[in-house]
């Protein structure tokens, strides 16, 4: 009796054994299973589709910073040229003051000097200075320009060159001979207006010099005249 009851337990677990056994192999015979290759093809399907779609999703990506890199770069050199274009205001400033000083200085013949600068549109003035002070002041306005000062003639031409001469005058009006073989036929017009037409050899009018509340002065052929406002001519080679 207390064999048989013994030898029950045990059958009894033996089975419990072996069913457990049977119970652990079908997951693991399942697990190895046609089905799991199958869902493994699967996985290994599925995993493959999402590494073709990784590049298509990661080329955008790629091209996105290289649209946004560029508008960073651009206000760089836009500070830079502004930069450069305020530069060259400053040095543009310093050629206009080169005209103030004389360009050239002429000796006169009562020893005073003619000091000559351009004025623009090619046109010149001389001031006549003497012992620092200036005494008068030409000015050529697209024509020649002439002084009487105390009986020394002055001529400034269009060119910017002077020349003077002492003496010579003759007091119109009246036809006077001049140097270089011109005449010249001087007329009242009112106070202090003279006009001096310079004649050549055949009489015919040459120029016209108008002498009105202030001198005038002229070249022909190398020969300087002036006229002044009282009516006095002069002409010097």
């Amino acid at each position: 009796m207390p064999r048989k009851a013994t030898h029950r337990p045990t059958t009894v677990r033996t089975l419990a054994g072996a069913i457990l056994t049977v119970a652990l192999i079908v997951p693991v015979a399942t697990a190895c299973g046609p089905d799991s290759d199958a869902s493994a093809t699967a996985s290994g399907t599925a995993s493959a589709a999402p590494v073709a779609t990784v590049p298509t999703t990661a080329v955008p990506t790629a091209t996105a910073p290289a649209t946004t890199a560029p508008p960073t770069a651009a206000p760089v050199p836009t500070t830079a040229v502004a930069a450069t274009t305020t530069k060259p205001t400053t040095p543009t400033a310093a050629p206009t003051a080169k005209p103030k000083s004389p360009a050239r200085s002429y000796p006169l013949v009562d020893g005073s000097t003619a000091e000559v600068q351009p004025v623009g549109n090619q046109n010149y003035t001389a001031r006549i200075v003497s012992r620092g002070s200036a005494l008068a002041t030409l000015e050529t306005k697209d024509a020649d320009a002439g002084l009487d000062a105390n009986d020394m003639f002055v001529v400034l031409s269009v060119d910017g060159t002077v020349h003077s001469w002492m003496g010579g005058a003759h007091q119109g009006p009246g036809t006077f001979k001049l140097a270089g073989g011109w005449t010249a036929k001087v007329t009242k017009v009112g106070e202090l207006h003279y006009r001096a037409q310079i004649l050549g050899l055949d009489n015919a009018v040459n120029d016209t010099l108008d002498a009105d509340q202030h001198d005038t002065g002229a070249v022909a052929n190398g020969v300087h005249i002036v006229l002044s406002a009282g009516g006095r001519i002069s002409a010097h080679m």
